[in-house]
């Protein structure tokens, strides 16, 4: 039978709730989910639970573990890895290519969110808001189809790793390194902005590093 576009809007609507809990760490890697649990949770009934959750398991968000059932996918030290040097690549080559061919609109609105970010130092929900806008119109400044799907479906692997903006020391840092790639922007000088973005996320890696030797 085929679904009505509530039925897909309800779906999709549960699967971006659960992706955002789990990046707020609402929801713990390891942690075990059920249909009746989430269907009660997010007051939907079963069958768009259903579909929420098999695309989640096709995106590698969940993970269904024998004996265990359907977990929270927990990432490897390896993969954590793996991530952040295709994000350093990908989102290098966006910032590399918004240099040279970002429209004026674009980059003085990615100017306005760290703006708006200072604002913010001291709200780790908005934030966290506030930087998934910053990063999601930073790659569509690229005006490269392709590597927006890339930098897209790395995101999604990415929302697995709770927000680091919560504390205090990153969420300045990360403000600061913010605001040094958009005056390589602004310039126009791509070397400088891809170098800056790269930094940017070398350093959030280590930051995460430092947290899992603690």
């Amino acid at each position: 039978m085929t679904k009505t576009p509530k039925a897909r809007d309800v779906s999709h609507t549960v699967y971006e709730q659960v992706r955002d809990a789990i990046h707020s760490g609402e929801f713990k890697v390891g942690e075990r989910v059920t249909e009746v649990a989430l269907a009660e949770k997010f007051g939907v009934s079963r069958t768009p639970i259903r579909e929420a959750i098999s695309k989640l398991e096709i995106d590698g968000l969940l993970t269904n573990v024998p004996r265990r059932g359907l977990i929270i996918t927990d990432l490897s030290h390896q993969q954590i890895g793996e991530l952040y040097i295709m994000r350093e690549v990908l989102e290098g080559a966006a910032a590399r290519l918004a240099a040279l061919s970002g429209s004026d609109a674009e980059i003085t609105t990615l100017k306005d969110l760290v703006t708006m970010e200072a604002g913010a130092l001291d709200d780790p929900q908005q934030l966290s808001e506030i930087n998934k806008r910053f990063h999601r119109l930073l790659a569509l400044a690229a005006h490269n189809r392709y590597l927006l799907a890339a930098i897209e479906q790395l995101s999604i692997t990415m929302s697995l790793l709770p927000s680091l903006l919560g504390e205090g020391a990153r969420a300045r840092s990360a403000h600061e390194q913010h605001i040094q790639i958009v005056e390589a922007l602004q310039k126009r000088e791509p070397d400088a902005a891809e170098q800056a973005i790269r930094q940017h996320i070398r350093s959030s890696h280590q930051h995460r590093l430092m947290l899992a030797a603690t």
